[in-house]
């Protein structure tokens, strides 16, 4: 049997929950959500027990040390995890917002509303915590959701699955709402995007390789979460103050993730004062540094920077370092060598703030504020499905309302055309 049948198996009964939960009460999506967070803090051991196994698994094939890092769950971050679930059930309901309405002259009373999309499918590579942000999300915007994690977190997807739609079947959830693809072929994938009858929308959350992959090959739609090439200004007015703490934990908080630093461009006039400081911090935590040739005159212990250094997202202890003129080069870097994630200003100056965040092309653009922040939770929307780089429809951190399109609602008495 072709892969493409055996994944369309799954999915034409998720399909077909998929309608049925886009009419249940919010009362049974929350409560869904409530018990799948009481669920993962009731079985925490056990959830931690089968992630040592991926743990290991991936150590002893030399994984690196910041897809470990993605991988491994620990007892707060379960915590954080069913946090997520409750702040997700405490927020609005998406489903059937009406944001537009109007009676035309010949009577008909129009109304646009928010439905859910149906059935979405989310590939993703080593971060379990996905498992339980993707499914509460689509769970609470009333759709069902067809998921597939990277063979290295399998077992412990696998056991989140488990656990999750016992819980929320256990409360009305229809049955088939949450599926799992455990195919670990990376065929899955394509097959997977090419599922259009069935599956809605596809999000792929992961590195370039895997966005790259599926936006080749999918005739299901996609919603693209981009990887992060994230860059911090420190302009000539900066207050070093903010300045030196906001870069080091922008870059050393959790280097593994998307909204982490990876260049640092500074104002040539303040960089003779600003590099030393802020590289005697960063090789004080193991980050290796990669500057351009004015960057190196003032601090020659860094490594010389290649041009391809400055498109990367490394996910590690690896920072780029750049000098530049003024804030239109700074602007022009960025809008050059990003990914549209998310850039930073440090400055005293309003008009180079505001001037900042009007020319820099990304879904966040941060005064005075680290990258880090680009998160769902941080935003308030609950747990997030992913942050979106692309323009169409969703933009940044995407929460609820991200996972749902529109219907419009006509009423009429006999009108005709």
């Amino acid at each position: 049997m072709l892969l493409k049948q055996v994944i369309a198996i799954q999915a034409e009964p998720a399909k077909a929950a998929s309608r049925i939960l886009a009419g249940l009460s919010i009362d049974v999506r929350n409560q869904a959500l409530l018990k799948m967070a009481e669920a993962l803090e009731k079985n925490q051991d056990e959830i931690i027990s089968v992630n040592s196994e991926d743990v290991k698994a991936a150590k002893e094939k030399n994984t690196r040390p910041n897809m470990i890092d993605r991988l491994t769950l620990t007892p707060k971050r379960i915590s954080d995890m069913a946090e997520g679930l409750r702040q997700t059930a405490a927020l609005p309901d998406p489903i059937g917002h009406e944001d537009f309405q109007v009676v035309r002259p010949n009577g008909l009373k129009i109304r646009r509303v928010r439905v859910p999309f149906g059935l979405i499918g989310i590939i993703y590579e080593a971060r379990p915590n996905v498992t339980v942000d993707a499914v509460g999300l689509c769970l609470k915007s009333g759709n069902a959701c067809i998921l597939r994690g990277g063979s290295e977190a399998i077992r412990t997807n696998q056991k989140l699955i488990e656990i999750l739609t016992a819980a929320a079947y256990q409360v009305g959830i229809p049955e088939h709402s949450i599926e799992f693809i455990a195919i670990t072929d990376r065929d899955a994938v394509v097959a997977m995007c090419r599922l259009r009858k069935l599956i809605d929308v596809i999000i792929p959350r992961g590195g370039a390789g895997l966005i790259k992959r599926v936006v080749e090959h999918a005739t299901v739609p996609v919603i693209e979460t981009g990887t992060g090439v994230c860059h911090i200004y420190v302009d000539k007015s900066a207050d070093f103050e903010i300045a030196l703490p906001v870069v080091l934990s922008a870059k050393i908080s959790r280097p593994s993730v998307c909204n982490a630093m990876e260049s640092l461009l500074v104002h040539k006039d303040v960089a003779e004062e600003f590099l030393p400081k802020i590289s005697k911090l960063m090789t004080e935590n193991k980050v290796e540094l990669r500057g351009d040739e004015n960057a190196r005159k003032i601090c020659p212990e860094m490594i010389p920077a290649e041009e391809e250094d400055w498109s990367t997202e490394y996910n590690d202890l690896i920072l780029s370092v750049k000098v530049v003129n003024d804030i239109d080069e700074a602007i022009a870097h960025i809008n050059k060598y990003n990914t549209e994630h998310s850039e930073a200003i440090i400055t005293r100056d309003e008009k180079a703030a505001e001037k900042f965040q009007t020319f820099v092309d990304a879904a966040c653009v941060y005064v005075n504020a680290s990258t880090r922040f680009t998160d769902g939770f941080e935003f308030g929307f609950g747990a997030e499905i992913g942050i979106s780089t692309q323009k169409l429809h969703a933009r940044g951190p995407m929460g609820l309302e991200a996972l749902t399109t529109m219907k419009y609602l006509i009423s009429g008495n006999g009108q005709t055309r």
